[in-house]
């Protein structure tokens, strides 16, 4: 059953203005560890990647807190949700400290969807709530 639906259109130049303006502590702020490491990497291997690589991150963040329907308060925030990527490829999501504890509690996974060209990038979520219906554990 479906909980919530978002979406969220970023301009990426907003993010390059932020990142020219505060630096790495904007990246910092907007990226959970494990994205800023690949941020990192990513901007030192192709400098022109880095802007749009923090501008979808910033799109599926606000796109995920939208299904859920908390916005940008606890316990959602930056840092507890990360954008990590299944064997196939395909983007998820990933909950940390009380953000996974509240989503568990719900029983809620999640599908996501992210794209960027020149200018913009764009990120569509859906929560979904799964339990299984003999014993009451999620699945």
């Amino acid at each position: 059953m479906i909980y919530g639906i978002g979406t969220d259109i970023c301009d990426i130049r907003r993010i390059a203005q932020s990142l020219q303006r505060y630096g790495e502590r904007f990246a910092q702020r907007v990226l959970a560890p494990g994205e800023l490491a690949t941020w990192q990497r990513r901007r030192a291997r192709w400098p022109g990647r880095g802007d749009s690589f923090v501008a979808t991150r910033f799109a599926v963040k606000e796109a995920f807190s939208k299904a859920i329907g908390l916005g940008m308060r606890m316990p959602m925030t930056w840092q507890h949700c990360e954008v990590g990527h299944w064997p196939s490829g395909q983007p998820r999501i990933i909950t940390h400290g009380p953000l996974h504890a509240w989503c568990e509690e719900r029983g809620l996974r999640f599908q996501v969807s992210l794209s960027d060209e020149k200018e913009f990038a764009v990120a569509f979520c859906i929560a979904e709530i799964h339990r299984l219906a003999d014993d009451g554990v999620r699945g």
